[in-house]
């Protein structure tokens, strides 16, 4: 997170990435750790917020995703990425697949 990048990996293999990111705030920080995608949503509405989430990708507790939004600001807890990685993101995770967010990871980890 603190190098505001992303990597999409499946089976061990870097398919997108790094890619810019822009992450959460103070007091709305991103939750750090291991997840699971829980559920996706191409068109998603933010309930609290009343904003668009294109291809939202949900992993964390507290309605945290991935999806496609601005990266010149902080976001409320979300990971935003440009509207191709968020796609990309969308296409290629799956309910259950496992998410790491990390602070200072420069490299990922296949």
């Amino acid at each position: 997170m603190t190098a505001k990048r992303a990597w999409l990996i499946k089976d061990g293999q870097v398919l997108l990435g790094p890619v810019r990111i822009e992450t959460g705030g103070p007091g709305k920080e991103t939750p750090i750790g291991t997840f699971r995608v829980q559920w996706k949503n191409k068109n998603h509405i933010s309930a609290e917020y009343g904003t668009p989430m294109p291809y939202a990708v949900f992993f964390a507790e507290g309605g945290i995703a991935f999806h496609q939004g601005t990266l010149r600001r902080q976001s409320a807890g979300c990971v935003r990425l440009s509207e191709a990685d968020a796609l990309a993101f969308h296409d290629v995770l799956q309910i259950g697949d496992e998410v790491q967010v990390q602070p200072g990871m420069t490299e990922p980890k296949a």
